[in-house]
């Protein structure tokens, strides 16, 4: 890999960065939003233009909170779980595809930051360190209730990582691939994955909001039995690590969802369009973030929509429900392949 190669790659993993930031600050507000029109209220309407300005006020207010340590917490432990759960959040977009290649210099550059042959390995492993990040930062506060909340969220995300995972076996026997671009490529035009694994869509779904810990989901943080759950005992930016957190994870699961069951970046009809290079990239990129923000505004829609299980529901849900879905839609795909050939 040359120097120009090395440059691009890092400029376009800051952008990213970026990109999931503001797009994670900018959910809260769409949220709040939403979270108004279906209660008939406003939402945040004062700071700046129809409260535009609200997600800054928010995270400035974090900066400035009194900084809070219980005073028999492990400090080390403490520190490193919220500081895991956002570093982990964010890897997650480095194999995701955004586009085809922008052409500079008559050289190309994909729009990728990793290209990998075992890309949805690479998202299963990171999201599966995640719940260390939420397990340390619940035991590290020395508080029984975020214990508690802790031990219900890594309960319930590996619980559910079995199904999530069972649900992408079938996609890698109908593709042959783990590589994420090899799947995108196989999606072209409108002929996505979701017509072939629609069960397969239903499952990684679901698990979707049980990993992100969304409503009907969200058992970790039930205000009602556990304050707030693993996060009690966190203030200032350590509090906002873990919420932002949330966010910037379902911004990754619906880009996941977008990717592997929707074509990524194709749309119907691309290449009657006529158009090529740079022009035919961005227009792939612009696609791929409207089915990611349609895909975030049904997690929200959800959300405001439906109540949340008890957690002998979660856990039985999960396990008696999803994970038979699951083996049976890999046993059906299995059938289908062998009798096709």
């Amino acid at each position: 890999m040359d120097i120009e190669m090395i440059i691009y790659k890092l400029l376009l993993a800051i952008v990213i960065l970026l990109v999931s930031l503001v797009v994670a600050m900018y959910s809260t507000l769409v949220e709040r939003k939403f979270a108004g029109f279906f209660q008939d209220r406003l939402g945040p309407n004062r700071a700046g233009i129809y409260g535009l300005l609200q997600p800054v006020a928010d995270g400035v207010k974090l900066f400035f909170k009194e900084e809070f340590m219980p005073a028999k917490a492990d400090k080390f432990l403490y520190i490193l779980g919220p500081s895991l759960t956002m570093f982990v959040a964010l890897l997650g977009s480095a194999v995701i595809p955004w586009g085809g290649s922008l052409v500079i210099g008559g050289k190309e550059f994909p729009l990728q930051v990793a290209n990998i042959n075992i890309g949805i390995l690479y998202v299963f492993a990171v999201a599966s360190v995640a719940v260390y990040g939420i397990m340390i930062g619940g035991w590290a506060s020395n508080n029984k209730y975020s214990l508690l909340g802790a031990v219900r969220a890594s309960s319930q995300m590996i619980s559910y990582e079995l199904a999530m995972g069972m649900s992408i076996i079938a996609i890698v026997m109908a593709t042959g691939s783990l590589n994420l671009n090899d799947i995108v490529a196989q999606q072209h035009g409108f002929n996505w994955n979701v017509w072939h694994q629609p069960i397969g869509f239903f499952v990684f779904t679901i698990c979707a909001f049980a990993e992100c810990n969304r409503t009907p989901f969200d058992l970790p943080e039930c205000e009602a039995e556990l304050i707030g759950g693993y996060h009690t005992e966190y203030s200032s930016m350590k509090l906002g690590f873990y919420l932002f957190s949330e966010y910037i994870n379902m911004f990754i699961s619906s880009a996941m969802i977008s990717t592997l069951y929707f074509g990524g970046y194709n749309f119907p009809f691309m290449d009657q369009l006529g158009l090529s290079g740079n022009a035919l990239a961005l227009v792939q990129v612009a696609v791929l973030f409207a089915k990611t923000s349609f895909f975030i505004f049904f997690f929200m829609w959800i959300r405001w929509t439906l109540p949340r299980f008890r957690y002998d529901q979660l856990m039985g849900f999960g396990w008696k429900s999803l994970l038979p879905w699951a083996i049976l839609n890999v046993v059906v795909t299995g059938i289908i392949i062998l009798l096709s050939k």
